[in-house]
């Protein structure tokens, strides 16, 4: 109906991307089309629920990297104009998704207000093209359950464990390195690295829909992953407007590691 070609990433991922290409008019139409339908899901959802206020409508876009300067403007004027124009909720992430080169472009809105969004957002990317290699971000697989059992990790495959060798080495590596060591106590020794390896912080953001998985009834799965990778997680508190939290992530490299690994694998 849109005249436009969609294409859909695999499902075996738990993030799937949709990509529209086509005349411009054409693009414009599909995002319509698709805002329109999430809207009628969330009104579909909201039959016989106790929720009062309706949701706004999400969309999440992916830009390459070099190109998101322009879509901020000097002191963040071109993405004011857009809200202001629109009515739209406008946020570009700060870090890069998972080994790539580019950034995710949060809208949140009304169908008529995303749709206007999308066009702003389209000529600003038409006027400022990509600088550079673009390395398109590609959802991961959804992992199959991890379990630390001896010291050693397993993941789980139907009926059967199967030893994770590198997972073993990486989670060995964060307790012999505890970012955090009780005053008066010293790390133990680890041979072939030196025992105050520097701590570190690293964040990331979470769409608001898969932050229970992470966090887990009363806390259990997020203070399962911070005993299991040694690390210190931080999440921030929820932020009118935003559909994602923020996540810091401090220790040891080992730890860091460990942390988002088990943290991608929810």
């Amino acid at each position: 109906q849109s005249g436009a070609r969609i294409n859909i990433s695999e499902g075996t991922c738990p993030e799937r991307i949709v990509t529209i290409t086509g005349p411009t008019d054409a693009i414009f139409k599909a995002f319509s089309m698709i805002a329109l339908k999430f809207e009628e899901d969330i009104n579909a959802s909201m039959t016989n629920s106790s929720v009062t206020s309706k949701p706004p409508v999400t969309l999440r876009l992916v830009v390459p990297a070099s190109q998101c300067g322009s879509l901020i403007g000097k002191g963040g004027s071109k993405i004011k104009e857009i809200r202001e124009s629109t009515g739209a909720q406008v946020q570009v992430a700060g870090d890069m998704l998972p080994n790539s080169t580019e950034r995710a472009v949060t809208i949140s809105g009304t169908p008529d207000a995303i749709i206007q969004c999308v066009k702003q957002i389209c000529v600003v990317m038409l006027e400022s093209p990509p600088k550079g290699a673009t390395i398109p971000y590609r959802p991961k697989p959804a992992s199959a359950p991890i379990i630390f059992a001896g010291g050693q990790a397993f993941t789980i495959q139907g009926q059967y464990a199967i030893p994770h060798p590198d997972l073993t080495k990486l989670h060995q590596l964060a307790m012999q390195h505890p970012p955090f060591t009780p005053l008066g106590q010293t790390t133990p020794g680890f041979p072939g690295l030196d025992a105050t390896t520097p701590t570190s912080s690293h964040e990331l953001t979470i769409p608001n829909d898969l932050i229970g998985c992470i966090i887990g009834r009363q806390g259990s799965k997020i203070n399962e992953i911070r005993q299991m990778s040694g690390a210190q997680i931080k999440i921030a508190n929820a932020t009118e407007g935003s559909a994602e939290r923020q996540v810091t992530i401090t220790g040891s490299p080992a730890n860091i590691s460990l942390a988002q690994y088990l943290i991608n694998a929810r």
